[in-house]
């Protein structure tokens, strides 16, 4: 284990499923780094928690195993979550690298899922080119080639 992986902790998210069975999984663990007291920064992207995203500050308590719960984000790192998940019969690590070789030019940060899932989760700086990133995501749902869910976004994101 690196150094800078040790004072890392994993805080979990409930999470709840939708009509159509989304998300695939009751709860997430993502990780994140102790900022003292009751609240950590998150440590990497989210797959399939709502409304927060990479460097996020969230207050998380114990429950009694010693899991920490997430219970509310304290402050937005003003990054944005988007998911992608491909459609179409092309072999599935194949279609992740051709999601993470469309974004990570436009300042994308891209995490695949596999193997446990079929998703591409993409952290975006406010640094990125998000114009740019956004029209790509309507434009590949609009032709088939995925479906995307806007995880973490805010209304600059929105008026886009």
């Amino acid at each position: 284990m690196e150094e800078s992986d040790r004072d890392r902790v994993n805080v979990r998210f409930r999470l709840q499923r939708d009509s159509d069975g989304w998300p695939p999984v009751e709860s997430e663990g993502v990780w994140a780094r102790p900022c003292g007291g009751r609240k950590y920064e998150l440590d990497n992207v989210p797959w399939f928690a709502l409304d927060v995203a990479f460097g996020d500050r969230v207050l998380a308590e114990p429950d009694a195993n010693g899991v920490l719960w997430v219970q509310e984000r304290l402050s937005w790192s003003g990054r944005y979550t988007i998911r992608v998940i491909p459609l179409g019969d092309e072999a599935t690590s194949e279609q992740l690298q051709s999601i993470v070789d469309l974004f990570a030019p436009l300042g994308a940060e891209c995490e695949g899922a596999l193997p446990a899932f079929k998703l591409v989760a993409l952290d975006i700086p406010p640094t990125a080119r998000l114009a740019e990133i956004k029209s790509l995501l309507v434009e590949g749902e609009a032709e088939g080639r995925w479906g995307y869910e806007e995880g973490c976004i805010d209304p600059r994101w929105t008026a886009l």
